[in-house]
């Protein structure tokens, strides 16, 4: 049995979408605000925080994909004789 759902104008769920956003700004807002001693204190080490930020990804990244370990894997799909 198949069950389709069926939306109506799609209102409800943009409106939905349009008060998380606010929210979640005005909740910025008020964390940059009341923490703004603090986050001024970082903001000349950005530009390295930045530069240090690429490598890490590209670590991060190459590891999600396998990309990383170059070995030869044990589950390769070369032919391997059977042990007896």
């Amino acid at each position: 049995m198949e069950h389709k759902l069926e939306s109506g104008n799609g209102t409800t769920n943009s409106k939905a979408n349009i008060a998380l956003i606010v929210f979640l700004l005005i909740g910025a807002f008020f964390l940059i605000t009341e923490h703004w001693a603090h986050l001024a204190g970082w903001l000349p080490y950005l530009p390295y925080l930045l530069l240090l930020a690429c490598p890490l990804m590209h670590v991060f990244m190459h590891g999600v994909h396998g990309h990383g370990n170059h070995a030869p894997s044990e589950t390769s799909n070369e032919s391997t004789p059977e042990k007896k």
